[in-house]
């Protein structure tokens, strides 16, 4: 069952992911910076934070229930952003005192996500004959 509740927090996540950088993009409209992935990704890296800690510790908020938890941790956070959890995962390995492990991941996901794309780029163009 859990399952669906994370299945349509992901559907509620994508759709505020779509709209939230619609609206930022067209508030920068002379911009070509993506300002909207930008917006998206600090805000949902803020807010499961907040959520994270509120779930967390001696004192955690234990009002929710755990596929609701799902719901909202794994499908809303994650379709809208993916960096989001990046980032949680980044922080606790700081606050674990492992920076070593936290620039590892740091660097190692820039450089391989967007290396990543690059690469699925240039095999898509291949592969149509664009490329």
């Amino acid at each position: 069952m859990t399952w669906l509740f994370v299945a349509f927090g992901s559907a509620v996540g994508g759709a505020l992911r779509f709209w939230s950088i619609q609206w930022v993009d067209s508030l920068a409209e002379e911009s070509s910076y993506p300002w909207g992935t930008l917006f998206v990704n600090v805000t949902g890296s803020l807010l499961l934070g907040v959520v994270l800690g509120l779930l967390s510790g001696e004192h955690r908020w234990t009002v929710m229930e755990a596929n609701w938890r799902q719901f909202l941790v794994v499908g809303v956070f994650g379709g809208f952003t993916t960096f989001s959890t990046f980032s949680v995962q980044t922080l606790a390995l700081i606050q674990a005192g492992d920076w070593g492990q936290a620039a590892l991941n740091s660097v190692a996901s820039v450089v391989l996500c967007v290396g990543g794309a690059a690469l699925g780029w240039r095999l898509g163009t291949v592969v149509t004959g664009a490329g």
